[in-house]
């Protein structure tokens, strides 16, 4: 009798992945070697550690500076990098270093991982992906140390590189000290570099590679910025108009409700008050790095807060979130049912009904998810409303940011942080994927039934 071969899909094995590298990173976390003398590393507090890592939120339960050592922060970097690439992606990257080829089944994992549409090209996309991160990171690096060398000494340059890793990855993790970078937040330098790689972090690797293909094309044949502009394609044109778009709405929020508030920039000259506003902007979309109190931000500004992190960063990047192209998607599909139109356009584009039921999906399972997960952290906690709602999209949007509650969640409120942070991470989507039997209905139609709405 012969055994049957058992046969995981992609959306098996990306979830999985995951896991066993959480599982792996708990393990090594708990070795004494990680945690500084005097100290004690619990199975949870590893596990919240290695979970909050390779799903690249950024809430911790212990200071991430002073608990572990330089063995223990070396696992978190090599977590956070391996979380921020994609399990899968930096797994098929050592195949082709090490084989100098994939197999058709690790090119369709990959192929699921990022997402796309095609599998043409996808050796020399994963090598450009791995490039342009390193690139970027060394260049963040470099650009940290005129600040960080005369505050920190030689420090600087490892403090430098993590904080670089950190912030491409959307972490939001950092070992500077105990209050992320508000000492910080009168140096312009380090806000703008920060900003610049969550950004670049946020945007997508298919925004990068089709920017960089229509600007060469541009300079070889001289050609002017609306050429640039108009041969672009439309998820380029969506994902950057729509991202400019929130950080400026978002700064211009921020500024006017914290305007007056002497515990946030109240207290702070102009110049300033603009760039922790636009600071503040851009973290709330997955960073998870922070210049003010977030405890200290009035209930407005969080609620706003929590609105910008659940719409989070854009496809095939390393920010999390619902992503800016589902939710532009759902707009537009809701501005044309609206406006009586049979079809939904986005830049004289239409927009596929699969596509748009997809968006629809992920919309729905996410908010319902943030529901749930709230309610269950109010019951097990007891916490402020604002507060349990706050840690909760935070977490389920791998943002990072907290009002001050992390540390103080019992173990059940731990527990359920973990399960959102690893449900953020691989999508709500694709967990139910993960257990799905597998039947195909495509084909199957049923009769329409009479529903009224409204």
């Amino acid at each position: 009798m012969t055994k049957r071969r058992i046969r995981l899909t992609s959306a098996q094995i990306i979830p999985a992945s995951f896991l066993i590298t959480i599982l792996i990173g708990t393990l090594l976390l708990l070795l004494p070697p990680a945690t500084v003398k005097g100290e004690h590393t619990g199975l949870m507090t590893a596990l919240f550690t290695a979970t909050t890592s390779v799903c690249v939120t950024g809430l911790v339960v212990v200071d991430t500076y002073a608990h572990w050592t330089l063995f223990g922060k070396i696992i978190i970097l090599l977590l956070i990098q391996l979380g921020g690439l994609g399990i899968v992606t930096s797994v098929g990257a050592l195949i082709v270093f090490v084989q100098k080829r994939l197999s058709l089944r690790n090119q369709m994992l990959i192929y699921d991982a990022f997402n796309l549409d095609s599998l043409s090209g996808l050796f020399v996309f994963l090598k450009k992906v791995l490039a342009g991160t390193f690139i970027v990171e060394g260049v963040g690096a470099l650009a940290y140390l005129p600040s960080f060398l005369p505050r920190y000494g030689a420090k600087g340059i490892w403090y430098a590189v993590f904080t670089s890793v950190s912030a491409f990855c959307n972490a939001g993790i950092d070992i500077l000290g105990p209050d992320s970078l508000i000492s910080f937040q009168k140096d312009p330098l380090v806000l703008i570099v920060t900003m610049f790689l969550i950004v670049l972090g946020g945007l997508g690797f298919l925004v990068w590679f089709d920017i960089i293909r229509v600007m060469k094309r541009a300079k070889r044949k001289q050609y002017g910025i609306r050429w640039i502009l108009s041969h672009m394609s439309v998820h380029t044109k969506l994902v950057l108009s729509f991202t400019l778009f929130l950080i400026l709405s978002g700064a211009a929020a921020v500024l006017a409700m914290e305007w007056t508030n002497a515990q946030t920039i109240g207290s702070m000259r102009f110049g300033t008050k603009i760039l922790n506003s636009v600071f503040q902007s851009v973290t709330f979309r997955t960073a998870g790095f922070a210049t003010i109190p977030q405890e200290m931000m009035r209930t407005e500004t969080s609620l706003l807060g929590c609105v910008f992190m659940l719409i989070g960063g854009s496809p095939v990047g390393t920010a999390g979130g619902l992503k800016t192209v589902v939710i532009a998607i759902v707009l537009f599909n809701a501005v044309s049912f609206v406006r009586g139109k049979d079809q939904t356009t986005i830049f004289r584009r239409g927009v596929a009904e699969k596509t748009i039921r997809k968006a629809n999906a992920i919309v729905t399972v996410s908010i319902l998810l943030v529901l749930v997960m709230t309610i269950a952290l109010l019951i097990s906690c007891r916490v402020p409303l604002i507060d349990g709602l706050y840690e909760t999209v935070s977490a389920i949007c791998t943002v990072g940011l907290s009002r001050h509650l992390t540390a103080s969640l019992n173990l059940w409120g731990r527990l359920i942080i973990v399960i959102c942070m690893y449900l953020g991470r691989i999508g709500p989507i694709s967990m139910a994927l993960f257990f799905s039997t597998g039947k195909n209905e495509r084909n199957i139609r049923y009769a329409e039934g009479n529903f009224t709405l409204g």
